[in-house]
């Protein structure tokens, strides 16, 4: 067995960051910029009034003056002519600040009659202008990589950038193995259950910006398994659910090696999720996913989640964890490292009494994974501990 480390450190080895793709804006939300983009245009294009009021000049703005109204200027109509002496134009909030005026009085602290206006509150000192390129000018530049949300996706439009050099979506082919399953919806046999791994692996993944194709189910046959294989040719990560330990159904690793694959490792120290096994097959990578649920989960978490993440040129984030106290005593642990399934909450971290890797719903309660290094001792409540947020 190798240490979870030694199984990231093959596991980055097995993949790489993949090619750029052009994608329209619209399209980009969740996916990852990989070259840098930069403004076309100023924003503000020009000065602008952030109220609703009246422009004048900055010079004459005092209580109780009095100007009089020569014009308007809204959100995209400009007022043509120019503020002079005594004069204002009534302007709205986003409309361009016409030329000769450089202060908003706001319309509260303003009375009108006719044409004429009387500052008639205090207009205090605030232009109430935004100035042109106050937010960015043209040449400002978003770096990659970056993960882009309705924020990111909003600034570039701003930019008036119509599409986005982005990361291709990583393929990933999921394979489940194993005669006792069924898809959801089917109706199992007496000694059968339902394919939970696959759907909960694709949620994960499809979280992270890959694009996951669920394969049916491959029999516990050479020939089922060759075929599951040859229907993901083309993925650039493969991944089978069960099937990856040393029993006499467990066909996974001698199907994948007939088949040329190139094996990196198998069996972590860890728990749960020690029959793992990974390498290179049809020139992609490939890794074996023990068949418990919980297992294939967790490995998911520490292993899969990364690797995604590198596909798309990002940091692989395997330094991303968080430490809390712990709300109970935990008793020593064994020689493998332990995630174990636990619930942050006020009074610090507390790890759930039943840890068997077949309980989803204690995943599924579960917002943490409490990581016990391999040979950890007794641990007393109050003590810090790592953990990796769910």
């Amino acid at each position: 067995m190798i240490s979870v480390e030694e199984a990231r450190d093959h596991l980055m080895a097995l993949v790489a960051p993949l090619e750029v793709e052009h994608v329209a804006l619209a399209e980009t939300a969740g996916r990852v910029l990989v070259q840098p983009v930069t403004a076309r245009r100023n924003q503000p294009p020009f000065a602008s009034s952030s109220m609703d009021g009246y422009a004048v000049k900055a010079a004459e703005v005092e209580r109780h003056a009095m100007f009089k109204v020569i014009g308007e200027a809204a959100a995209g109509h400009a007022f043509d002519g120019k503020v002079g002496a005594g004069q204002a134009v009534r302007i709205f909030t986003g409309a361009p600040v016409p030329e000769g005026a450089d202060f908003v009085v706001i319309q509260e602290d303003v009375s009108r009659t006719g044409d004429l206006i009387t500052i008639s509150d205090d207009p205090g000192t605030k232009d109430n202008i935004r100035a042109e390129g106050g937010d960015f000018s043209t040449g400002t530049t978003i770096e990659p990589p970056l993960r882009l949300g309705a924020e990111h996706v909003a600034l570039m439009a701003a930019m008036n950038v119509p599409q986005l050099p982005v990361a291709r979506k990583p393929v990933v082919a999921l394979i489940s193995t194993g005669d006792e399953l069924v898809m959801p919806g089917q109706t199992p046999g007496p000694d059968q259950i339902i394919a939970s791994n696959t759907f909960g692996l694709k949620a994960m993944l499809e979280a992270e910006g890959a694009h996951v194709r669920i394969l049916p189910i491959a029999r516990d046959t050479v020939s089922s398994l060759r075929t599951a294989f040859e229907l993901a040719r083309g993925a650039d990560l493969t991944i089978t659910i069960g099937g990856a330990s040393v029993g006499d159904h467990d066909l996974v690793a001698p199907v994948a090696e007939e088949l040329g694959m190139d094996r990196a490792f198998y069996k972590v120290a860890m728990r749960p999720g020690k029959p793992l096994m990974a390498g290179k097959l049809h020139g992609a990578a490939m890794v074996g996913l023990p068949g418990n649920p919980v297992s294939a989960m967790v490995c998911g978490e520490i292993f899969i989640k990364p690797m995604i993440r590198a596909m798309l040129g990002l940091d692989p984030g395997f330094g991303a964890t968080l430490s809390a106290p712990l709300a109970a005593p935990l008793t020593p642990n064994g020689p493998r490292q332990h995630y174990m399934r636990a619930k942050v909450a006020a009074e610090g971290i507390t790890a759930f009494d039943n840890q068997d890797s077949a309980m989803l719903s204690v995943l599924a309660n579960a917002n943490a994974l409490l990581i016990r290094p391999p040979h950890d001792g007794e641990r007393h409540a109050g003590e810090l501990v790592e953990y990796l947020p769910l």
